[in-house]
């Protein structure tokens, strides 16, 4: 995979491959996953707007979310300057809730340096993007593996892969945080292609959707 500093980055589907392959000689039990086909992407572009769709979306369906972050697009409130300038009432009629709107008015706020970002560690983007109120460790963990493509970020916190993780191991119980976060250390440096397994296999054996 690419690096770049300490860190490696997932930026195409041949890095992707490379670093399932490599999950596989960690882990086995991965195989089965890995061998039914190419693991998603779901890179998005890093920024402003990406973090707004993760705020937006939080404790909303996945239509909901699409509906409000269209609003907001249409309205023309994806941008920091756009949001500062915006009324209350603009943002609320985009059908953000009291406290969405404070969390995109402090990150509007923040200050963040989208670029410094990029060349970080996946520890720093937490560090920086937890000081804003509304994102906590999954939302930071999530953007660095999608939004800046880190190939070891592993949100240890979503129920899917703890749920996978239970499943495709054979576990008596669903791991805790802590739990999982001890287990995906055999995983390392390729967390973020672990997460993508065991979303795809969350989707198989649930029929539900995670994250992915």
């Amino acid at each position: 995979m690419k690096g770049r500093g300490v860190v490696g980055i997932i930026a195409t589907q041949s890095d992707l491959a490379e670093g399932a392959r490599h999950l596989v000689a960690l882990d086995p039990r991965f195989a089965p996953v890995v061998a039914a086909g190419p693991l998603p992407m779901r890179r998005i572009p890093d920024g402003f707007p990406a973090l707004v769709s993760a705020i937006v979306g939080q404790q909303v369906s996945t239509a909901s979310a699409a509906a409000i972050r269209g609003r907001l697009e249409a309205a023309g409130l994806m941008s920091e300057a756009a949001v500062a300038g915006a009324s209350d009432e603009a943002l609320r009629g985009c059908g953000l809730s009291r406290p969405k709107l404070r969390y995109l008015r402090a990150l509007a706020a923040a200050g963040i340096d989208w670029r410094a970002l990029r060349d970080a560690g996946t520890e720093e983007v937490v560090a920086v993007l937890t000081e804003v109120p509304g994102i906590g460790r999954w939302t930071a963990e999530i953007y660095a593996k999608f939004a800046l493509g880190h190939a070891d970020a592993f949100a240890a916190g979503d129920l899917a892969l703890q749920e996978a993780a239970r499943r495709l191991f054979g576990l008596e119980a669903r791991p805790s945080e802590r739990d999982l976060r001890a287990m995906a250390e055999a995983w390392r440096p390729v967390r973020a292609v672990a997460a993508r397994a065991l979303w795809v296999y969350y989707r198989w054996d649930s029929g539900r959707e995670g994250v992915l």
